[in-house]
């Protein structure tokens, strides 16, 4: 499970999320208790979640799948979903991540 920050401007409301999760990952979202979840590529499972005003993301992969194009689509697919639902690139995220692990 990963937990993100939002950038300003980005609310943490779940309908946006929901809204990006459609755009990102096309087919059937489920709504659980407050947590949208959902399979796409070589993910059979992702889960969404907005709590204290981060987006928590928990992913499960599909080990069958082989298909490199696969895999690399669904990547895209994700990396893309973060930076719809955080409004952070990949690259400030991963700067994110080492200053919260730094202060601990």
């Amino acid at each position: 499970m990963q937990k993100y920050k939002l950038k300003r401007g980005f609310k943490p409301e779940p309908e946006r999320i929901f809204q990006v999760m459609q755009d990102s990952f096309p087919g059937e979202i489920t709504q659980n208790g407050g947590r949208f979840e959902t399979s796409y590529g070589a993910m059979s499972r992702i889960t969404v979640w907005i709590e204290n005003k981060m987006l928590y993301v928990d992913t499960v992969s599909d080990v069958t799948v082989k298909d490199d194009a696969i895999i690399l689509q669904t990547n895209k697919a994700y990396r893309d979903f973060l930076l719809n639902a955080t409004g952070y690139t990949a690259k400030e995220r991963l700067k994110q991540a080492k200053k919260e692990v730094g202060e601990e």
